[in-house]
């Protein structure tokens, strides 16, 4: 399995330090945000991985390099402009291939994520050993966490293991997700895409499936939430 990791947002809410250092080269107890991720991706055995950039990605690229100082393989996708999450990916695809892949944004801090459990989320077959049917088989497998103080509204509900765009409890989107890449055949090479339509649009087919992650989780979108990750601890 491939990852890709979005790191080309311009982090407007993080200014002024983003004025000088792309928001995924911030960094929380010492280490650069991006680079939890990929020592989390690493150790799960995902070592191929894709990065979108656009504003300061050349010191992105600097920072990580190939990824062999990590045991990773890393490739990168530059935009400009930056594209979106889902006009990203479309522009990234012939980087990704055709397999299922784990997508992340860079500027969420979860430390103790262990990715080897996106590795089998997208069945091609029910527990029996049938094949689904194309049009009923999940094409996404998201992570919901409890909703934080800035976002009380949260973005899906959860029934079992069913995402739904209506109902209660209500969830936050962690950021993290798996992907069937044919769901962003329509989006065109170069264009600026949300994803967050498109998974609405499949969650309503019923076939965006996910669970609640319980560890630590920050959306590090501020730069007071990157002072309090950083903050001695008590």
């Amino acid at each position: 399995m491939k990852a890709m990791i979005f790191a080309a947002g311009r982090g407007e809410r993080m200014r002024p330090l983003t004025d000088s250092c792309p928001k995924p080269l911030l960094k929380v107890r010492g280490r650069a945000l991006i680079v939890w991720h990929i020592h989390n991706l690493v150790r799960a055995g995902i070592t191929e991985i894709v990065i979108n950039h656009a504003h300061l990605g050349s010191m992105i690229e600097e920072a990580l390099g190939d990824g062999a100082k990590f045991g990773a393989r890393i490739a990168y996708s530059p935009e400009s402009p930056a594209l979106e999450t889902a006009g990203g990916i479309a522009q990234a695809r012939h980087l990704l291939g055709d397999a299922p892949f784990v997508a992340l944004a860079a500027d969420i801090y979860c430390p103790h994520f262990d990715f080897t459990q996106v590795k089998n989320t997208l069945a091609e077959a029910d527990m029996w050993g049938k094949p689904y049917a194309a049009d009923r088989r999940d094409v996404a497998w998201l992570y919901l966490v409890k909703n934080p103080a800035h976002h009380p509204q949260g973005d899906f509900a959860l029934n079992l293991h069913t995402v739904a765009n209506a109902g209660e409890p209500r969830y936050t989107f962690s950021g993290i997700g798996v992907y069937r890449p044919e769901i962003f055949d329509a989006i065109e090479t170069g264009t600026s895409a949300k994803l967050a339509p498109l998974l609405r649009e499949y969650a309503t087919r019923g076939q965006v499936g996910g669970e609640l992650y319980r560890g630590d989780w920050t959306d590090v979108g501020t730069a007071e939430r990157l002072a309090q990750l950083n903050a001695p601890l008590a």
